[in-house]
């Protein structure tokens, strides 16, 4: 089985994206505009039809099998609106994952999207966290490192703000995958550099922390290939060298985990290289951030599977782990439900 553990929900249905658009258009008009749950009528027909002609075709075409599948990550917008409407933003959002997957359960596994928003408490979105493993039968959640935007205003991920949230994660048994969500700083492009700022900034901050000292079992998927880190490799073994940490491989791999979300031959081959096999799980986000055909290969740059299969450093064991075997250690809950 070939799973992908990066997917978003990116072909949403007109309703949903009407119900965001009025939702912002309200609170701009009138500052003290009361948000409401989200109650629309949903087009069953437009919603499968618009994901039988992109996820579920691309699935077929490239040959992955499942899809673990969330919000679109630009438009968790956690920089937008106020506290409640992110509430409810983020339980339509959840609840149209949810229908996509019970519409295509062989082919789709929800990950949900928290209500997070700048300067609250993320142990607010505990009940929706919940809510989506225990109701909906989630498998994990996208915790946004930076719920402004890319003004960074909240504490760094290791800060005990974070706590709650991960205390909750743990009892849950499920993963986290980190990822920011749209940019409202014009020095950061949202998906070419705020995205893997991100990505980098985070793995970073647990290197300079103990926090997995603390949450022994908590683990994290940094996407996208692990932004600049795996690049630097040698860079980080050698800050912690210097700042007297322990061994990359004892202070993180347990816990800190990367997908294949490289969109080229030779960026994959690094990174399967560079980090241990253990470590990397496979990935798309299809159809995600990129979606063009690469002049110089003739295929579609997230076309990850051909990178994988590719890369003349892997074995067959080695294949098989990254497209399933990693997966499942790191989703418990997939590996119950597919009783594996």
């Amino acid at each position: 089985m070939i799973i992908d553990c990066h997917g978003h929900y990116t072909t949403e249905v007109s309703a949903l994206t009407g119900y965001r658009k009025n939702q912002l258009e309200a609170l701009a008009n009138d500052p003290n505009y009361k948000p409401k749950a989200a109650d629309f009528e949903v087009d069953e027909n437009e919603m499968r039809e618009k994901l039988e002609a992109a996820q579920l075709k691309l699935q077929r075409e490239r040959g992955s099998d499942l899809t673990i599948f969330s919000p679109r990550a630009v438009g968790m917008g956690h920089h937008l609106g106020t506290e409640q409407t992110a509430y409810y933003w983020a339980q339509i959002s959840n609840d149209m994952v949810y229908r996509a997957v019970t519409m295509f359960p062989d082919k789709f596994v929800g990950v949900c999207q928290l209500p997070q928003f700048p300067g609250v408490e993320p142990k607010k979105s505990i009940p929706e966290l919940e809510r989506c493993i225990n109701e909906l039968g989630f498998i994990g959640c996208n915790l946004n490192p930076d719920p402004s935007g890319a003004q960074w205003s909240d504490p760094p991920m290791t800060d005990k703000w974070w706590y709650p949230i991960y205390e909750k994660l743990v009892e849950l048994d499920v993963p986290a995958m980190i990822h920011v969500s749209g940019s409202c700083n014009p020095n950061f492009h949202h998906t070419g550099a705020h995205y893997l700022c991100g990505d980098t900034t985070v793995f970073m901050q647990f290197l300079l922390s103990d926090l997995f000292k603390d949450f022994p079992t908590l683990k994290f998927i940094i996407p996208h290939g692990g932004g600049a880190v795996p690049y630097h490799w040698g860079r980080y073994r050698g800050l912690a060298q210097d700042m007297k940490r322990p061994l990359l491989d004892e202070l993180l791999l347990d816990n800190v985990f990367f997908d294949t979300c490289v969109y080229h031959q030779p960026g994959i081959d690094l990174l399967t290289k560079v980090i241990p096999i253990k470590n990397i799980l496979f990935a798309s986000e299809m159809v995600g951030a990129v979606r063009g055909i690469d002049p110089e290969t003739g295929h579609y740059y997230d076309d990850t599977k051909r990178y994988i299969e590719g890369a003349p450093n892997l074995s067959e064991a080695d294949r098989n782990a990254i497209f399933m075997e990693n997966t499942l250690h790191v989703f418990p809950r997939l590996r119950a439900r597919l009783g594996q």
